[in-house]
């Protein structure tokens, strides 16, 4: 019997460009995700300040006119923005989807928590931190309002509760596998670390959880390229 040989025309998945800054939140998301699909040795990061403003001067905004990170090039200069899309992308490069579902339902649960995860906590941090705090300064923050960031705040310890009772009745966030809603939640987690937003004391199955995932290694290598950008910086 001969064995089948490879086809010579299956080639390496390509390098890719990700403008994003090291620790922020955002970013996380899609460095946690890199990490968890083995593609971080395919990534060019960057950088793009997010404490100077840089993402929304005239040069970056040419490239996403939203003036938010990250955004992924592809090699034919294809750019997508968005950590959900970024995300999608990536995890079916290879065919073996681990973060964004296999089946129709695991698909829709996964995208339903991750939304949640982004309207109810990540994206109300991401407003209390723009409005009701100094934000990335004055050159930054043109507009603010005091009373809109404290209720997005309100807002975000309410998606606390949220997540900490679904995880009381499940090891993560969209059901029983890691997924990209977990990754959702964890930078929500991080941003509250970032504005110094304690979760409940009673959220216990979210802190549990929390616990849990900081011992990922995805988690733990994204921790680790944290710290040399901090060294470097």
């Amino acid at each position: 019997m001969t064995l089948q040989q490879p086809h010579p025309d299956v080639s390496p998945l390509p390098m890719m460009k990700i403008y994003d800054w090291f620790d922020g939140p955002y970013p996380a998301r899609v460095r946690i995700a890199l990490a968890e699909k083995g593609l971080l040795s395919r990534i060019k990061f960057v950088p793009v300040n997010l404490w100077t403003g840089e993402h929304k001067k005239r040069e970056f905004l040419a490239i996403n006119y939203s003036g938010t990170l990250p955004v992924l090039q592809l090699d034919d200069g294809t750019l997508i923005a968005e950590c959900t899309a970024i995300t999608q992308y990536l995890d079916v490069l290879d065919d073996k989807p681990l973060l964004t579902g296999k089946t129709p339902a695991e698909k829709g649960l996964i995208h339903m928590m991750t939304k949640r995860a982004e309207i109810e906590f990540l994206d109300a941090i991401s407003t209390y931190f723009h409005h009701a705090t100094p934000g990335l300064g004055p050159d930054v923050e043109l507009y603010q309002n005091r009373e809109w960031g404290e209720r997005m705040r309100d807002k975000a310890v309410r998606g606390m509760h949220y997540f900490n009772g679904a995880l009381a009745t499940r090891p993560f966030v969209a059901g029983n596998e890691f997924s990209m809603a977990d990754i959702a939640v964890l930078g929500g987690m991080i941003f509250a670390s970032l504005v110094k937003l304690p979760v409940p004391d009673e959220c216990e199955a979210l802190r549990a959880w929390h616990a849990r995932m900081r011992e990922r290694s995805s988690v733990q290598e994204w921790r680790a390229m944290v710290e040399r950008g901090h060294s470097k910086g």
